[in-house]
C-alpha cells in the first residue's frame, strides 16, 4: 500500500463548505441545538469555547479557521490531555484494517476479501468482490448490513481518507473503512448516477457512531461527508450536486452523534431538562423524518435518538441496546 504524508488532510476543509451544509453537521438531532464542545481544550480561546457550549458556525470559520484540526496536528500536551482524561487512543489504519477484514470474514464466510494483511499494511483485493445472487448474502444485504463505530473519534472505522496516528493520506483504491468497502461493492454492481446514488446514500444510512467530544465529531462527520464526494468524484469525473450533499450531510448528522456512552445521553444534560416537542414547522424543516421528540429519563436526561432508515422510524439508542424500543 501505497500512501504520502501531506497536510491537505486538514479537516479545515470543513469551514469552506456553504453554510447550510456546515449547519447541518454542527447540528444535534436530539437536543435540536448545535453539538456542543465536550473539551475544554479550546477554554484560552474564550468562554463561548468551553466543554458545555455549542459550537457554532462564527467560532470555527473565518479568522477562527484553524481551531479545529484531526488529532495527528494537535499538540503533543493536547494529545496526552485527552488521552489521560477520556482515553482517547487513535488506531493506526492497518489495525483497524485487521478487525475490519474479522468482521467481514463473518459476514462472507471466508477470509482476504476485500485485502490481504502485509506486515502492518495491505493489499487490496483487485478482482471484483463476489457475492451470491439471491438470499442472505447479496451486495444489497451487504451495503444494508448495519455497522457501528463506539466512541469513533474521527471515524477510522468507518472511513480511511487518512491514518489518524501518521497522517497518511490513503487513496481511495486502498481504503479500508467499513463505508468503504460498502462504497466499493455500490461502484462495482451499479450502472448510471441515479442508482449510484440511490446506494451510495443507502450505505451511508447503514453505518452509525457515537461521540463524546464535539472537535471530533465534527471531523468525523466531515469525513464521512467528503468521503461520499470523493467517491462520487471518482466515479462520475465531476462534484455532487448541492441538493445531494444535503441529503446526506442530514443521514450523517442523524448517525453520527454526541453521546455519554454510560448512560446513553447527552454529555452533561442536566438533570430535570424539560423535553422538547418538535414543531410542525421544524418537522417539515427536515425532509420530512418524523418522529423527533426528545424523550427523558427518570432523572431527566435528554436521552440519544438515532434513525432506523430501512424502518423508517426514530428510535432511541438506549432502548436498542436495552432491547425495546422508545
Amino acid at each position: 500500500m501505497q500512501s504520502e504524508t501531506t497536510s491537505d488532510i486538514i479537516t479545515n476543509d470543513i469551514t469552506k463548505l456553504n453554510t447550510d451544509l456546515l449547519a447541518i453537521l454542527l447540528f444535534d438531532r436530539t437536543s435540536r441545538k448545535n453539538i456542543i464542545w465536550g473539551t475544554n481544550d479550546y477554554e484560552d480561546l474564550g468562554s463561548h469555547y468551553t466543554a458545555g457550549n455549542e459550537i457554532t458556525i462564527d467560532l470555527i470559520t473565518g479568522t477562527n479557521d484553524k481551531v479545529i484540526q484531526p488529532r495527528v496536528f494537535k499538540a503533543s500536551k493536547q494529545k496526552v490531555g485527552r488521552t489521560r482524561e477520556k482515553a482517547e487512543v487513535f488506531t493506526p489504519s492497518w489495525i483497524c484494517n485487521e478487525q475490519n477484514n474479522l468482521i467481514d470474514e463473518q459476514w462472507f464466510g471466508r477470509k482476504n476479501v476485500f485485502n490481504t494483511s502485509e506486515s502492518m499494511s495491505w493489499k487490496a483485493t483487485e478482482e471484483t468482490i463476489s457475492f451470491a445472487e439471491k438470499g442472505p448474502k447479496t451486495w444489497k444485504k451487504y451495503v444494508d448490513a448495519k455497522r457501528l463505530e463506539i466512541t469513533c473519534g474521527e471515524a477510522p472505522y468507518l472511513v480511511n481518507r487518512y491514518d489518524t496516528v501518521t497522517g497518511r493520506q490513503i487513496p481511495i483504491r486502498e481504503r479500508i473503512g467499513l463505508l468503504d468497502r460498502k462504497l466499493r461493492v455500490v461502484n462495482e454492481n451499479t450502472e448510471g448516477r441515479e442508482a449510484w446514488l440511490k446506494w451510495a446514500r443507502r450505505a451511508i444510512e447503514s453505518i452509525y457512531g457515537y461521540e463524546w467530544q464535539g472537535d471530533n465529531l465534527l471531523i468525523a462527520r466531515w469525513n464521512i461527508l467528503n468521503t461520499f464526494i470523493e467517491y462520487y468524484r471518482d466515479r462520475f469525473g465531476e462534484e455532487p450536486d448541492h441538493k445531494s450533499l444535503k441529503g446526506i450531510a442530514l443521514v450523517i448528522s442523524w448517525n453520527l452523534w454526541q453521546m455519554d456512552g454510560f448512560n446513553y445521553a447527552i454529555p452533561f444534560c442536566e438533570s430535570g431538562k424539560e423535553p422538547h416537542q418538535i414543531t410542525l414547522s421544524e418537522f417539515y424543516a427536515d425532509l420530512g423524518i418524523f418522529d423527533y421528540s426528545i424523550l427523558a429519563d427518570t432523572k431527566g436526561q435528554a436521552l440519544c435518538k438515532i434513525r432506523d432508515w430501512r424502518m423508517k422510524e426514530t428510535v432511541l439508542y438506549k432502548s436498542i441496546v436495552g432491547g425495546d424500543r422508545g
